[in-house]
């Protein structure tokens, strides 16, 4: 209800009511956006706008803030809310939840970027694809911008462990 006169008073007492309830004055519930296939609600607001209302979503856009990366990524679990554990459980996706996301974008955006592997077991052979992706017949140039990220390219070990996982938190 986004009214004010069905309040009490600050003494206690009833207000009498000024006029029938007006479309304005409407609430909705909440939509608890679910994690499942996509699917989405149209709800007209005022001024004719519309408000695109998630029931289920199963991708977001997820963002790398120390490396400025953002990228569309698949939603795999919720894992803890501070606000209500029954969330966690119904897997509901509300604002601060934490999530699970599938870590194969980053995963590709990391090697592209830094013509590194990430994610990979120690001493684990590369595919012919992937050794050919990073050992690629390069410019001077670009051997030598690759050599100059490399030198900030380290990745901390909790993240390392989630990447070699396919998730990340």
């Amino acid at each position: 209800c986004r009214d004010s006169w069905h309040k009490r008073r600050a003494t206690g007492g009833k207000r009498p009511v000024p006029h029938k309830k007006r479309k304005f004055e409407l609430g909705r519930p909440a939509a608890n956006t679910k994690i499942g296939p996509k699917r989405v609600h149209i709800v007209r607001g005022r001024g004719a706008n519309l408000k695109f209302r998630a029931l289920r979503l199963d991708t977001g856009n997820f963002s790398w803030g120390s490396e400025g990366c953002t990228r569309k990524t698949r939603i795999v679990d919720t894992v803890y809310n501070a606000s209500n554990n029954e969330l966690v459980r119904t897997k509901t996706l509300v604002k601060g939840a934490i999530v699970t996301i599938d870590a194969v974008p980053f995963r590709q955006w990391y090697e592209s970027h830094y013509a590194l592997p990430l994610g990979r077991k120690k001493g684990a052979k590369l595919s012919e694809e992937e050794e050919a992706k990073f050992a690629k017949a390069k410019t001077k140039g670009s051997v030598k911008k690759y050599q100059n990220r490399q030198k900030t390219a380290e990745v901390e070990p909790h993240l390392t462990e989630q990447f070699q996982s396919g998730k990340l938190l």
